[in-house]
C-alpha cells in the first residue's frame, strides 16, 4: 500500500495514508516491521472504519536519517503529535510489537486519548527482545559493518524465526526490503541499538491505572515475546480481555490472518 502523505516532524519525514470511512482506527507496527504488515487489515477494515496507517521514522518508507533518534520515547512523542495532526480526539489504536510500547507511552505519558487499545504480541513487559536482538543491541556497530550479503542472510534467518508456520519467499522479501539497502542496513542496526527496556520499565507500573477498553491478542507459539507475557499483561490491566491465537508465532498477521482479522473486527465493532 502506497503511503501517499508526509508529515515533517522534527526533521523527520513520516509517511502515512488514510482510507475508508467510519470511526477512526490507527494501526501501529513494530520492529523490524513496517505498515506493510498491517496493509491487508487496513484494506479490510476500511469498509467500516477510517483507518490510519503509518511508518515510524527509521522504518518502512519513512526517513532513516542517521542523525535522528528512533527510540521508543521519540516514537511515543511522535504518535501523540500525529494524532493531533490527524485531528483525532480518541481513535481506536491497534498496535503490534514495539508499537504497543509506543501507543502505551503516548497514552500514559503524553496524554494521547484512545477510545480503545488492542495490543498484539506487544512489547510492554521486560524482558523483551529475542536472543539475536539482544546480541545485536550489544554489538550494533559490529553488525552494521557486516558485508551486505552476510547481513541479508542473517536478517533473513532472524525474520523467518518470527513466524511459527513459515513465511513464503515473497513475504520474506517484502519484510526485508526496507533493510537490505546500504541505508536500510545502517537503519536496522541503529534502531536495535536504541532499544532499551527502560522505555517500558517506566510505564509498566502505570498499567493498573489504564482506564479504557484494552484487549490483548497473542500468538500461542510466539518465541520472540512468549505468551506468558500476554497473561501477565492482561492481568495487570483492569478489565483487559485476552485472545490467544493457536498455531501462530510473533507474526500472527501472517501465521493466522483470518483468526487475527476476525478477533480485531469483533473487538472494534463491539467498541463502536
Amino acid at each position: 500500500m502506497h503511503l501517499d502523505q508526509v508529515l515533517d516532524w522534527r526533521g523527520r519525514r513520516v509517511r502515512w495514508t488514510r482510507l475508508g470511512t467510519g470511526p477512526a482506527v490507527v494501526l501501529c507496527h513494530g520492529t523490524p516491521w513496517s505498515s506493510w504488515l498491517w496493509a491487508p487489515y487496513a484494506q479490510a477494515l476500511a469498509a467500516d472504519f477510517t483507518v490510519h496507517l503509518w511508518d515510524m521514522p527509521g522504518y518502512g518508507a519513512s526517513s532513516k536519517d542517521p542523525e535522528h533518534a528512533v527510540s521508543l520515547d521519540v516514537q511515543g512523542e511522535l504518535l501523540t503529535d500525529l494524532l493531533r495532526h490527524w485531528d483525532l480526539d480518541a481513535p481506536h489504536v491497534v498496535a503490534h510489537d514495539v508499537g504497543g510500547a509506543v501507543a502505551l507511552r503516548a497514552h500514559l505519558l503524553h496524554g494521547a486519548r484512545c477510545a480503545s487499545l488492542a495490543l498484539v504480541d506487544a512489547v510492554a513487559l521486560a524482558p523483551w527482545g529475542s536472543p539475536f536482538f539482544r546480541l545485536v543491541r550489544e554489538h550494533a556497530a559490529v553488525f552494521a559493518a557486516l558485508p551486505p550479503a552476510v547481513h541479508a542472510g542473517a536478517l533473513r534467518a532472524y525474520v523467518a524465526g518470527a513466524s511459527h508456520r513459515g513465511l513464503t519467499d515473497a513475504q520474506l522479501d517484502a519484510l526485508l526490503a526496507p533493510w537490505v539497502t546500504p541505508q536500510g542496513q545502517e537503519a536496522f542496526y541503529r534502531q536495535v541499538a536504541q532499544a532499551d527496556e527502560a522505555f517500558t520499565d517506566v510505564i509498566e507500573p502505570l498499567y493498573p491505572s489504564l482506564d479504557l477498553p484494552v484487549h490483548v491478542v497473542w500468538g500461542a507459539e510466539d518465541t520472540w515475546v512468549p505468551v506468558e507475557r500476554a497473561h501477565r499483561l492482561a492481568a495487570l490491566i483492569p478489565g483487559a480481555g485476552l485472545t490467544v491465537v493457536p498455531d501462530a508465532g510473533h507474526l500472527v498477521h501472517l501465521d493466522q490472518p483470518v483468526h487475527l482479522a476476525t478477533a480485531l473486527r469483533a473487538w472494534l465493532t463491539d467498541r463502536t
